[in-house]
């Protein structure tokens, strides 16, 4: 099967069968479809303040995503990027309410190297429990999710929050990043944009995924362990280094999510900053088949989901918040669960078309 029909091809027909299974439920209830797909692509897309938010929510997801692709590539399922995005943002408040910064940019560099530090710690933990004592992964990183809300929530109300004021929250940073409207002004972007520079971060971390996974030792490596452990282990490979950096990687990807929620949007450490990133980041690289171009597309495509979906809310009040997270739940349900009913069928088809050439 050509590689262009497992990328493109079996991702659109799945995204495409999600779509009309959510127009048969939008019209269930009532509504027209048609004006509602009109009325979420316009609500992302439409204008400056739409992208704005669009790309935000796209940021978010592009280093989840990437977290889980990297992880997906030593065949290890890191469902913790919740969690591990949770610590970046401790980190990234810790560095920056730690000095008067001079300048965002040095005070983005030190709260990235924050960020990152937290989140590959948090993974490692879960990490070392498989790589030492063969515990299960998806289990652990789940119980690390709750422990690390716990743990952020117990010391923005005990330990760090600004002294007598009731809100569970830090101080505001004294730096903050340009966000959209500043760099550029001329695309009519709000003033009150949350988009900012953390975008250009995300493009960056994609080209460095790609370039570790597909142009490296360690991604050789790293992709040599996933397709086949007897036969990595046969090379001279290390299940227990691979395992661990391969986690430290995506713990560190996770955690540069706090950038753009903590310091480029809130500009303080508040309580749950991540709002369900870490689980969307699941959905994107399953969707994106864990290549960072398909990352960045699913991403944009659940970042629309998110900002069109919240306009789509406002103006037809009948399609409440929940049918919005049953939209996206439809998306990743065939992009994820039900692949294999979209798969096989075009796999045949095009056997058939190859054996019939020849």
């Amino acid at each position: 099967m050509p590689k262009w029909v497992d990328i493109l091809l079996i991702p659109l027909i799945n995204l495409a069968l999600a779509l009309f299974v959510s127009g048969l439920v939008v019209a269930y209830i009532g509504e027209n479809p048609f004006e509602a797909v009109a009325i979420l692509v316009k609500g992302a897309v439409g204008s400056p303040y739409g992208w704005g938010y669009t790309l935000y929510y796209t940021t978010n997801f592009i280093f989840t995503g990437l977290a889980v692709a990297v992880a997906f590539h030593a065949r290890l399922f890191n469902i913790g990027g919740e969690g591990q995005a949770g610590l970046g943002g401790l980190g990234v408040a810790l560095v920056l309410l730690a000095l008067p910064w001079p300048h965002w940019s040095i005070a983005l560099l030190a709260a990235m190297v924050g960020a990152m530090a937290f989140g590959a710690f948090w993974a490692a933990i879960p990490a070392y429990l498989l790589a030492k004592r063969g515990s299960h992964i998806v289990i652990t990183t789940i119980m690390f999710n709750f422990i690390a809300s716990a743990l952020l929530v117990y010391l923005l109300v005990n330990v760090i929050k600004v002294q007598g004021s009731m809100s569970p929250e830090t101080a505001r940073f004294g730096v903050s990043l340009p966000n959209a409207n500043d760099v550029l002004p001329w695309v009519g972007f709000p003033r009150s944009t949350p988009l900012n520079v953390t975008f250009l971060v995300s493009l960056v971390a994609c080209f460095a995924v790609w370039a570790l996974i597909w142009r490296t030792r360690l991604g050789y490596e790293i992709r040599a362990y996933g397709h086949s452990e007897p036969a990595a282990l046969y090379a001279g490979i290390s299940p227990v280094r691979i395992i661990m950096v391969t986690m430290l990687i995506s713990g560190g990807l996770s955690g540069l999510m706090a950038i753009n929620a903590v310091m480029g949007e809130a500009e303080r450490l508040v309580l749950d900053p991540v709002q369900g990133a870490g689980f969307v980041g699941i959905a994107v690289a399953l969707m994106g088949r864990s290549h960072p171009v398909g990352v960045f597309l699913a991403a944009l495509l659940f970042g629309m989901l998110y900002q069109g979906g919240a306009e789509l809310e406002f103006e037809r009040p009948a399609i409440t918040r929940e049918m919005i997270v049953v939209i996206q739940a439809l998306v990743i349900l065939f992009t994820g669960a039900l692949d294999n009913m979209v798969r096989a069928p075009v796999e045949r088809f095009f056997v058939n078309m190859n054996k019939r050439a020849a």
